[in-house]
C-alpha cells in the first residue's frame, strides 16, 4: 500500500505538521540536489514496489534483519513489516548500508495487529515453512498484492501466521540441509517475487505516474539535509502558499 499523499511531511519526527506539497518540493529541493543523485532517485522511484510487501516475524538476530531489509530494498521492494513480540534482538555489528533510509518500516508488537493489517489492504499472505502443505514458490502469482513473511531464527514463523496464511511455500533446496539463513531465504524469495512480477506484468514496479512523482519528492527530501531549512524559509516568505 502506497504510504504518502500529496503533502509529504517534511521533518515528521520533530515538526510532524510541517508538510508541503510534492510539486514544490520538486521545483525547490530537486534543483539543489546533483543531476547524478536526481538521475539516480528518478530511476529508483519508477522501479518501487509497494504491492508487495516483506514481513520479519520476531527476528533474533539484528543483523539478519538488517540483510533481509538490503536485499529487498536493491530488488525494489520498499515497505517492510517487523513484528517485535518483546525479545530483545541480538546486536549485530551488520547493519543495512543505508537501505532503511529508503525503506518504509512499519513496527508492530503483535502479530494479530500485523495480520489484521495486511488483510484489510488486500494483501494475501505468504509463508515460508515446511510441511505436507507446502508448495514450491515458484507456483505463487505475485502479480497481486502479497506479503510475505519470513519467521524466527529458531522457530520459524508463528502458529498464528501460519494459520492466517493463504499459502505456504516451499524454497529450491536439493541438499541435506532442510533451512536456509533467514538472510538468504529472504534474497531467494525476493528474487522469485521479483522474476515472476517481470514475467507476469513486464515489471516489478507498482505505482502509477502521480505515485512516482510523489515518491521522488520524498526522496529528494531525505538526499538533502538542508532540506527543510530551505522548505522552512520559503514557507515563510509566503512562497509555498
Amino acid at each position: 500500500m502506497f504510504p504518502f499523499s500529496e503533502e509529504l511531511q517534511v521533518s515528521p519526527h520533530t515538526q510532524p505538521n510541517f508538510r508541503v506539497g510534492y510539486q514544490h518540493i520538486h521545483q525547490h529541493i530537486g534543483p539543489l540536489l546533483t543531476p547524478d543523485r536526481k538521475s539516480k532517485i528518478d530511476k529508483v522511484a519508477e522501479g518501487r514496489n509497494f504491492a508487495n510487501c516483506v514481513v520479519l516475524e520476531n527476528i533474533y538476530d539484528r543483523g539478519n534483519a538488517s540483510a533481509v531489509m538490503r536485499s529487498a530494498e536493491a530488488l525494489g521492494f520498499a515497505q517492510i513489516h517487523l513484528i517485535e513480540l518483546g525479545e530483545k534482538f541480538k546486536e549485530s555489528q551488520r547493519t543495512t548500508a543505508g537501505a532503511d533510509k529508503w525503506l518504509e518500516v512499519k513496527k508492530w508488537r503483535s502479530t494479530e495487529q500485523c495480520i489484521d493489517t495486511l488483510k484489510k489492504n488486500g494483501h494475501r499472505i505468504i509463508v515460508t515453512h515446511l510441511d505436507s502443505t507446502s508448495k514450491p514458490i515458484s507456483e505463487i502469482d505475485f502479480s497481486v498484492p502479497t506479503a510475505i513473511v519470513l519467521g524466527n531464527e529458531k522457530d520459524g514463523v508463528s502458529k498464528e501466521m501460519i494459520a492466517a496464511a493463504d499459502d505456504r511455500v516451499l524454497l529450491p533446496m536439493n541438499g541435506f540441509v532442510q533451512s536456509y539463513n533467514i538472510s538468504v531465504a529472504g534474497a531467494l524469495s525476493f528474487y522469485q517475487m521479483y522474476m515472476d512480477r517481470l514475467r507476469r506484468l513486464g515489471r516489478n514496479a507498482s505505482l502509477d505516474s502521480q505515485q512516482i512523482e510523489i515518491l521522488k519528492a520524498e526522496y529528494y527530501l531525505r538526499s538533502l539535509d538542508s532540506a527543510e531549512d530551505v522548505l522552512r524559509e520559503l514557507s515563510q516568505r509566503k512562497a509555498l502558499q
